[in-house]
C-alpha cells in the first residue's frame, strides 16, 4: 500500500464494457460490430412539442439530423411512433439508435500522479488536459488507459480489471478523481456518488466579485437549445444543480480587472454544473471558452477549475477518507501574478 503521491510513467484488453449514467444506457460489443444506446425518460415540458424536437433540443440526446443517420426508433409509452408525434405531459420515451463501433479499452503506460492506492482504488491527481474515459476522438491516452495499465502491473498481469471509472472530471479540469480497480469496489463507490454522501471542493480563479462571501446556487440545468456543446439554466426539463460557494480572496488589478479565487462545493453533479453556475452569477471562470470571453489580463490562461478535495469512505473502512490535490502551477502562477500587480480586497 502507498499513501504518499509519486508519479508513475504508466497492457491487458479490457472485458466488453456496461456503461450507464443519466439513464443512458450503452450495450457495447466488440469494435467491429454496432454498438447500440437506449435512453429513457419522460416528457416533463410545455405539451405538443415534436417528438424529434423534444429529443433534441430538450432532452438534448440526438440532434434531428442525426435521427435518421443514427437509424433511430422511437417508443411513446411502448408503442412505436413516427418523430412527427406530438407529445404530452407525462409520456413515457424509449430512443434506441446505433452509435459508432466501440473499441477496447486499451491499456497504456502513462505519466499519471498517484495520491493513494490500495487493493481497491486508486486515487489520482488528474493533470488538466487529459481526458478521463475514452470517447469519439479521444480513444487513447486517458485516464482510464492509465489505471488499466497500473492495475495490471499491480496484479502482475495476471488477472483481468474488473473497476472502472466512478465519476469523472472535463478535460480541462485537474485534480482528486477516484477509480475503482474491481467490481465490488466500483459499486460500493459509485454508491455514495448516487446518493450524494461524497464531499468535493473545487477552487476557481473567477473573473469579478461575488455580491456575498458565501452563497448557494440551486436552478435547474439541460442542454441549451442554442449550442449542444454548453448547458444553461432551464425551466423545464433540466436536472437539479446545486453549488455552494466561499469567497477565499478577491483582487483588483490596476486596469480595474477583478478576480475573485472561490472554493466551490458541488452538491449535485451536473455535467459543466461549476462553470454554469459561475458565469450565471456573473462570475464565469477564468480561461472558460464556453462560458466566458478571452480575459484581457490572463489571454492565453486555460480553465482555472481544480477538484482540491474528495471525502469519500472507501471500501473496509469505518471512517471517511479525505484526499487532496495541491495546487497546480497555473493557479501558482496566477496568484503570483495578482499578488503582484493587483490591490487585494
Amino acid at each position: 500500500m502507498s499513501k504518499g503521491k509519486k508519479r508513475i510513467a504508466s497492457t491487458v484488453p479490457a472485458p466488453d464494457v456496461k456503461v450507464s449514467g443519466s439513464r443512458l444506457l450503452a450495450e457495447t460489443q466488440r469494435a467491429d460490430q454496432a454498438k447500440t444506446m437506449t435512453w429513457q425518460g419522460r416528457v416533463e415540458t410545455e405539451e405538443g412539442l415534436r417528438a424529434d424536437k423534444y429529443i433534441a433540443e430538450v432532452a438534448g440526446i440526438l440532434a434531428r439530423s442525426q435521427l435518421k443517420a443514427r437509424d433511430a426508433r422511437l417508443l411513446v409509452n411502448g408503442k412505436a411512433v413516427k418523430f412527427s408525434r406530438k407529445l404530452t405531459m407525462g409520456d413515457q420515451l424509449e430512443l434506441r439508435w446505433t452509435d459508432e463501433a466501440v473499441q477496447d479499452l486499451v491499456a497504456e503506460k502513462l505519466d499519471v500522479s498517484i495520491l493513494y492506492e490500495d487493493e481497491n482504488v486508486f486515487v489520482f491527481d488528474k493533470p488538466q488536459g487529459m481526458v478521463t474515459h475514452p470517447a469519439a476522438g479521444n480513444w487513447r491516452g486517458t485516464l482510464a488507459n492509465a489505471a488499466l495499465w497500473l492495475d495490471a502491473e499491480r496484479k502482475g498481469g495476471q488477472a483481468p480489471p474488473r473497476g472502472g471509472i466512478v465519476h469523472r472530471l472535463d478535460k480541462d479540469t485537474s485534480g482528486v478523481i477516484i477509480v475503482a480497480r474491481n467490481s465490488p469496489a466500483h459499486e460500493f463507490l459509485a454508491a455514495q456518488f448516487k446518493n450524494r454522501s461524497t464531499r468535493k471542493e473545487y477552487i476557481a480563479f473567477v473573473r469579478g466579485f461575488t455580491r456575498e462571501k458565501s452563497g448557494r446556487i440551486e436552478n435547474f440545468i439541460g442542454r441549451d437549445k442554442r449550442d449542444r456543446k454548453k448547458f444553461a439554466p432551464t425551466e423545464s426539463g433540466g436536472k437539479r444543480a446545486i453549488t455552494e460557494y466561499r469567497l477565499i480572496s478577491r483582487w483588483v488589478v490596476k486596469n480595474g480587472c477583478e478576480y475573485s479565487l472561490l472554493a466551490l462545493y458541488p452538491r449535485t453533479g451536473r455535467t459543466h454544473q461549476l462553470r454554469v453556475h459561475m458565469a450565471g452569477l456573473g462570475c464565469p471562470i477564468v480561461g472558460d471558452p464556453l462560458y466566458g470571453k478571452k480575459d484581457p489580463c490572463f489571454p492565453d490562461a486555460t480553465l482555472m477549475l481544480h477538484a482540491r478535495r474528495l471525502k469519500i469512505l472507501l471500501p473496509g473502512r469505518e471512517k471517511y477518507s479525505i484526499f487532496q490535490a495541491p495546487l497546480p502551477q497555473r493557479f501558482l502562477a496566477m496568484a503570483a501574478a495578482l499578488r503582484k500587480s493587483g490591490l487585494k480586497r
